[in-house]
Order: C-alpha cells, then structure tokens, then sequence
C-alpha cells in the first residue's frame, strides 16, 4: 500500500519554529521531486515549496520565502521542512506531495503527484 506520512506539526507561539518531516512506504521518495501544500481553514489548498530530485533545486511561495526551508535526506528517504518566524497566517494542515517526476515544474498546480498523505497540523497561536 502507497503511504505518505507527515510528521512534526503542533502548536507553536508566534515567532516560533517547527520542523516538518515527510516518509513513505510502499515506495521510495529518493528519484522524486517533492512539494509541500497546506491548507487552512475555508481556503483552497496551496503549494509553499518544492524539491527536486537530483540537483536538488528548490522553489518556494511567496509567502513562505526567506522563512521556510525544504531539504532532503536520501539516506534516509526523508524531505524535511523548517519553518521559522511562523506566523499566525501560517496555521493550515501541512501536506508532502511526492510527484511523479523529478523536478518542480507546475507544482503549484498539483500536477503529477504520485499520492497524498493525511497531513499534519500546524497551529500559531499565543
């Protein structure tokens, strides 16, 4: 059975930190490009980053942009993603999209993703 699993949301204070973390089973994420999306309540679901599979070129939202970091570990067929000085904005349910090509073209548009885990939540709140 295809499963993505994300790890490591909670609740965090403004400013603060959280490190996301994205596995699989049933297949590997190495060979794959990979996006994070989130989605927050009454609003549709978008895409804040990207990794790519080989060079490892990354891409992100606007929003996101000098705050959030995507990296990877193959050895450990694990996509991780630092988020930093959060904001309340930031509140959503965070999701890993591994796709099914190596590079980020088009992945805001939820192209090619090859399947979808149940999401993690992340709350910023004081």
């Amino acid at each position: 059975q295809l499963q993505v699993v994300e790890s490591g949301g909670g609740l965090v204070q403004p400013g603060g930190s959280l490190r996301l973390s994205c596995t699989a089973s049933g297949f590997i994420l190495v060979g794959r490009a990979i996006g994070w999306f989130r989605q927050a309540p009454g609003k549709e679901r978008e895409g804040i980053a990207c990794i790519s599979a080989i060079s490892g070129t990354t891409d992100y939202a606007d929003s996101v942009k000098g705050r959030f970091t995507i990296s990877r570990d193959n050895v450990k067929d694990t996509v991780y993603l630092q988020m930093n000085s959060l904001k309340p904005d930031d509140t959503a349910i965070y999701y890993c999209a591994p796709r099914t090509i190596s590079y980020c073209s088009n992945y805001v548009r939820q192209e090619a993703v090859h399947v979808w885990g149940q999401g993690t939540q992340v709350t910023v709140s004081s």
